[in-house]
């Protein structure tokens, strides 16, 4: 596992292309596009020099609002190797959350697509440009397609404004980087409240991918698809970053399809896949799932969100992923804080998070007191090391209530730890319901709901209420033609689960609200259900 590496985002690429120069390094199969590593890293010289020639420097702000087009990998790497810092943007966002974060982040240049399901980015951008006074910072708007609107750059444009300097001034210029500058910012997806930009430098985002990719057993030979978005570090750092620090072949999509992944596998014999339980579900309830060959498929990664039992049982058996691995951490671990190994038995991969990655700190703590507390008893997971952000882009009291005195980042999650280093999370601080004084735990009548043959997936939470403090409700999806009545599902906890854990209230949903990442956003599902509960009392 070694020790950690001090370099730069280009100098880890340039590594690859010195070993695996003619190996494929990027392949996007329904766009017919491949890149060996030496032809990548050449685009890669002629963004660098483009994003020069328009004026961007190091330490100045960059943004990105795009579906995992190729040039959002080329922009990845190509302004690592200026230090221009890549502001990632959610590809949900509409036109007032684009607006924060351009006004918070003090971007630049924003490189933007057409538009993404019915929201036009083009039209959202050029109101932006209108209102200048508004974003003093916003110089160029940058289009990435062919043909730009009017008002904005073309990306081949850009291009051609960089072929008047030479590789040697580029050279020089990478010369002045530090691998512990700020090289990423990424704005946490606001599970709750304004999203704040994590500041991620070189060495938090290169070690951790590479940390990632030897828990996975990633080496050059392999070829992982990545259907998770690249704006939230899943895609860019457990997906591009890892694959890239052994040599790996990157396999994107554009966007998430549950057939286009399938027939991705095939086609390109992935020997890796990534992806949240959603997808996973998606994608193994798909009608022609037993039409492809994912015979190649040997690991991955699940992450995100807690993966149910019986999701991870078909991941493994019905889909070949033996050595699939869990992930855990957040955006302000860059992201991952422990990991499963290949190697580890089943009930490991669905019970826990795994251990700590090498060079990591980690500690349970009782959130009142703060001291350690011994094994298997809940606390706040705390983490310490490398991995630790530079903190919150001007957002000084945010980043001390996040990072204590003594280093440590407290994620807010409650986690137990068990003699062996394997750790389970048991929800966050925020999501516990307390019910009459007993405390429940989302998760766990979670899991005990997965094994209903009916469900197919399920979400707790606790919703005010006036004599117990809140209550247990249940947002469930059931499977396609399924039939299910509220009443059978409390007989099926009867005697299996503590009465208090029972759900009080049922809902049927057909789908949950979500960030752009695939995270549930369970406020938002709470202030649903308050408002269903009010109905019934009505």
């Amino acid at each position: 596992m070694g020790d950690l590496w001090n370099k730069t985002v280009g100098e880890c690429l340039k590594e690859q292309v010195q070993k695996y120069g003619g190996q494929e390094a990027v392949v996007y199969s329904s766009l017919n596009l491949r890149y060996t590593y030496k032809a990548f890293y050449d685009m890669t010289t002629k963004v660098a020099k483009g994003l020069l020639a328009l004026g961007i420097q190091k330490g100045d702000h960059i943004a990105v609002w795009a579906t995992n087009v190729p040039e959002w990998l080329l922009l990845q790497f190509g302004s690592a190797r200026i230090g221009a810092v890549l502001v990632t943007v959610n590809t949900n966002y509409q036109s007032s959350e684009l607006h924060y974060l351009l006004n918070q982040s003090d971007t630049k240049a924003l490189f933007l697509i057409e538009g993404y399901r019915n929201t036009s980015y083009v039209k959202i951008a050029l109101e932006t440009k209108e209102q200048a006074e508004r974003f003093p910072y916003l110089e160029h708007l940058i289009y990435l397609g062919k043909g730009a609107p009017e008002g904005m750059l073309g990306w081949e444009e850009m291009l051609k404004k960089g072929e008047q300097l030479s590789d040697d001034e580029l050279m020089q210029y990478e010369k002045t980087l530090h691998p512990d500058d700020v090289i990423n910012m990424q704005y946490t997806s606001g599970t709750t409240g304004f999203p704040k930009g994590v500041m991620l430098t070189h060495n938090n985002i290169v070690n951790n991918a590479h940390q990632i990719a030897e828990a996975m057993n990633l080496t050059n030979d392999d070829r992982l698809c990545i259907p998770v978005p690249f704006f939230h570090c899943f895609g860019c750092v457990l997906g591009v970053l890892a694959a890239v620090s052994v040599g790996a072949t990157v396999v994107p999509l554009v966007q998430f399809d549950p057939e286009e992944v399938l027939e991705t596998v095939q086609r390109e014999k992935c020997t890796a896949l990534h992806g949240v339980p959603t997808m996973f579900i998606a994608e193994l309830n798909h009608p022609r799932f037993n039409e492809f060959d994912l015979s190649t498929l040997r690991t991955g990664i699940m992450a995100g969100s807690p993966c149910p039992i019986e999701v991870m049982k078909k991941v493994i058996h019905l889909m070949g992923m033996a050595e699939v691995t869990i992930a855990y951490g957040q955006t302000e671990s860059s992201p991952v804080i422990t990991q499963t190994r290949t190697d580890d038995p089943i009930e490991r991969k669905v019970e826990t998070v795994g251990r700590k990655h090498p060079n990591v700190e980690v500690k349970i703590i009782d959130p009142v007191t703060g001291k350690e507390v011994p094994f298997d008893v809940q606390g706040e997971l705390c983490t310490r090391g490398y991995h630790v952000m530079k903190g919150y882009y001007k957002m000084p009291e945010s980043t001390e209530e996040a990072i204590d005195q003594d280093g440590w980042l407290h994620t807010g999650d409650l986690a137990t730890m068990d003699k062996e280093g394997y750790i389970k999370i048991t929800g966050r601080l925020k999501d516990m319901i307390i019910r009459g004084g007993e405390n429940v735990y989302p998760r766990e009548v979670e899991e005990f709901l997965y094994t209903h043959p009916d469900i197919l997936d399920v979400q707790v939470i606790g919703v005010p209420d006036p004599k117990y403090g809140e209550k247990v409700a249940a947002c469930i999806r059931l499977k396609e033609g399924a039939n299910l009545e509220k009443e059978a599902i409390r007989d099926f906890c009867k005697g299996q689960i503590a009465n208090f854990k029972i759900p009080e209230y049922i809902f049927f949903v057909n789908e949950y609200p979500m960030t752009a990442s695939g995270k549930i956003q369970k406020y938002k599902l709470r202030e649903s259900a308050k408002k269903w509960v009010e109905e019934i009392n009505v």
